[in-house]
């Protein structure tokens, strides 16, 4: 073969494997994943008509904040309503927000879709009031941290009885009835690197640290199983 033919071969070679290198190096990037979303604020109620403002973030493995997703949320009522949201990117890496208005009153689920493969999110249930409407009673601490608990992506990696009991994962990552010192969990909350572990800091507020610890132990004094029943 030429010298010129050998260049021209190559040449087309290059060309041709250069997309395909593209798409390998894409797909691993994505390839064998998932993801948790994690929310700044979600309310504990919402008023008809008027727009509920969601930031959240959406994290690989729970720890690599993941830009250039295409997020979608969907709200639905038990009687067949349905609302979404147009998602835009917001000013952090890998964060995302969108304005979400809930038109009737009652009680909505609101679930979001990550955009990266399978990762569905389903919130906690959301009281929509009517305008003008006395605001409802604020939750308790416990039940607070509970709604935290799906909020903020906890579920992503640990397993409780009260929030997803169908998941399986480590012993470990199972909070069920688990006693951790009050002043030591809070710590940790606020900053999971005093102790190594694969979780990201949320800079969580101390209302919300306080909610969380609060549900965490509130089953702490039962056995597993009596949790259980």
């Amino acid at each position: 073969m030429k010298k010129g033919s050998a260049m021209t071969t190559n040449h087309v070679i290059r060309i041709v494997t250069t997309p395909a290198l593209v798409f390998i190096l894409i797909s691993a990037a994505f390839a064998g994943g998932w993801a948790i979303v994690t929310l700044d604020d979600f309310p504990e109620y919402a008023v008809a008509g008027k727009p509920v403002n969601l930031t959240f973030a959406v994290r690989q493995h729970g720890m690599t904040l993941l830009p250039g997703l295409h997020p979608t949320i969907r709200a639905t009522t038990a009687t067949g309503l349905t609302s979404k949201a147009n998602v835009v990117p917001a000013a952090g890496r890998g964060q995302y927000t969108a304005a979400l208005t809930l038109p009737q009153q009652g009680e909505w689920t609101i679930t979001i879709a990550s955009g990266f493969n399978d990762s569905n999110v389903p919130l906690p249930a959301v009281k929509v009031i009517a305008p003008g409407a006395p605001a409802p009673s604020p939750f308790s601490p416990p039940t607070r941290g509970l709604r935290l608990f799906r909020s903020k992506g906890c579920i992503g990696c640990h397993r409780h009885i009260e929030v997803n009991p169908e998941r399986v994962t480590d012993a470990k990552l199972d909070l069920t009835g688990k006693r951790f010192p009050q002043d030591y969990l809070k710590r940790f909350l606020a900053d999971p690197s005093i102790k190594p572990a694969e979780m990201p800091n949320l800079k969580l507020k101390s209302d919300e640290i306080e909610a969380l610890a609060a549900f965490i132990n509130k089953l702490a004094s039962k056995t597993r199983e009596e949790v259980q029943r």
